[in-house]
């Protein structure tokens, strides 16, 4: 896994735009002062410039980020990068270097990548209310 740290500045963070809880934590991202522009792409809506090598399947189902390198994260790896150059995030950033954290956030997002659907279907049912 990638070391996501701040001097592999992130250019474009791609995220499910359909999904309610996603959009809630995007919104608050695009909200805050990034050290560097951060270009957000909603991979729900077709794009004919998603990243070489990725389909869009993929890219619905998990959190991904390319650094300004061209390298593509996903997972925790990508939140940690992002997290990297956001006010008020840096210090998560940082205890994921900590040795066997990035590890274990990984398989947490695993795990809420499996529950993820029935916490979309909350999220729906609230934005209608």
């Amino acid at each position: 896994m990638s070391d996501p740290t701040p001097t592999n500045a992130c250019t474009e963070v791609y995220f499910d735009g359909s999904c309610p809880l996603c959009r809630r934590e995007i919104s608050l991202y695009q909200n805050l002062k990034s050290d560097q522009p951060i270009e957000w792409v909603d991979v729900s809506v077709e794009q004919s410039s998603l990243p070489a090598g990725v389909t869009h399947a993929q890219l619905m189902k998990r959190f991904h980020t390319r650094t300004a390198q061209g390298e593509l994260l996903s997972g925790a790896a990508a939140f940690v990068h992002i997290w990297a150059q956001l006010p008020g995030w840096r210090l998560l950033a940082s205890l994921a270097r900590i040795p066997g954290v990035l590890w274990l956030m990984e398989r947490t997002y695993r795990g809420f990548l499996v529950i993820r659907p029935s916490i979309q279907r909350v999220f729906r049912k609230l934005d209608q209310a």
